[in-house]
């Protein structure tokens, strides 16, 4: 991606949010909380990139699920979720299915995140204005 316009309201990357997911006593994944940095909502639908990377290893999108408002969306259906609406002020939370999850200690967390402003044209043929609100934390797994 070319220019993109970036503003830094809130750490993209929850501060204590980062988890394992049990499922029958056992470790199936982790979690994480993310916060749209930005001074509005947007809907899932305006998402054009979203990659998560933990220790510097890319995440398969099929492992990831994207959860706001009771929901859980895979981001490769984020171009369909035209009415799914994510508040500034909810966080979202992301879940990666792992077998065994994350071990204990200390983690690095990367956030892509790109969405465009459908409310800003900045040109011809629906261009809208790219806004980045990607963001990286290391974090320590908290049970």
């Amino acid at each position: 991606m070319g220019f993109a316009m970036r503003m830094n309201f809130v750490d993209v990357v929850v501060d204590d949010s980062l988890k394992n997911i049990k499922a029958n006593g056992k470790n199936v994944g982790y979690q994480f909380d993310i916060r749209l940095s930005y001074y509005r909502g947007h809907f899932l639908s305006v998402i054009d990139e979203f990659g998560v990377k933990v220790d510097g290893q890319e995440v398969p999108a099929e492992a990831i699920k994207f959860c706001i408002n009771g929901k859980e969306f895979s981001p490769i259906e984020f171009d369909k979720c035209y009415t799914e609406f994510w508040q500034v002020i909810e966080p979202a939370t992301i879940k990666v299915f792992s077998p065994g999850g994350l071990s204990e200690g200390e983690h690095e967390i990367d956030v892509t995140l790109f969405f465009r402003s459908p409310y800003m044209p900045i040109g011809p043929n629906h261009q809208y204005m790219p806004v980045d609100s990607c963001g990286s934390k290391t974090l320590k797994v908290s049970e």
